[in-house]
């Protein structure tokens, strides 16, 4: 497990992974699994070795707003301020992909970012990254069309999952995006005539992003 642990996060210490794999759970969840619920309290933070987690708020009518995705070598930065500060979480967690990951309990976080610099730097830059990621979100919906969200959108389902194709439905889409079905499917279509994306069933392939 060591070598595995330090292959997906190399700038961790030696010390540090020894510690991980002592005090950590390592745990598997199926995709379609929700990790965390608005409302729920926090006891541990995850660190993704396998998989991919969409982190999302859900509206009262059911609308879901994307903020990010995590993936291997990564952490959940609401999850950690939620934890360390015993609130309740503000979004929902849900596994996209099949996923593993290290369960970090509260009283381990604390005390590695007084025992282990390369913790206390994963920590910031999970702050950091996060925050530009949000940000880049809210300028997005303030600042942008819809064609050009649906864009963004669909850039970076792709960027998440390294690959051309997203595997969703019109509606999957429109929920993500807070708009309708049609409005999605009408859009896509344009994209299609510009020779942007290629339309399949459930399934859209990206060609000149």
């Amino acid at each position: 497990m060591q070598n595995s642990l330090k292959t997906i996060f190399p700038n961790f210490s030696s010390e540090l992974i020894a510690t991980i794999e002592e005090n950590a759970t390592p745990q598997d969840f199926e995709a379609g699994t929700v990790l965390m619920r608005t409302g729920q309290y926090i006891k541990n933070t995850v660190l993704i070795t396998k998989g991919k987690i969409k982190i999302y708020r859900e509206g009262e009518d059911g609308g879901e707003f994307l903020m990010y995705y995590l993936q291997p070598g990564q952490a959940c930065a609401i999850s950690m301020i939620c934890t360390a500060k015993s609130e309740k979480s503000q979004i929902m967690a849900k596994v996209v992909e099949d996923v593993s990951v290290m369960m970090i309990p509260l009283q381990m976080m604390d005390k590695w970012m007084m025992e282990h610099r390369s913790w206390y730097e994963f920590v910031i830059e999970t702050y950091r990254s996060r925050f530009e990621e949000v940000l880049e979100v809210v300028d997005n919906i303030a600042f942008r069309s819809m064609d050009e969200r649906l864009e963004f959108y669909l850039k970076r389902h792709s960027d998440a999952c390294g690959c051309s194709e997203v595997n969703l439905s019109h509606q999957e889409i429109a929920t993500e995006l807070n708009t309708s079905r049609e409005v999605v499917s009408r859009l896509l279509k344009k994209m299609e005539q510009r020779g942007l994306v290629k339309l399949n069933r459930n399934q859209i392939e990206l060609l000149n992003f």
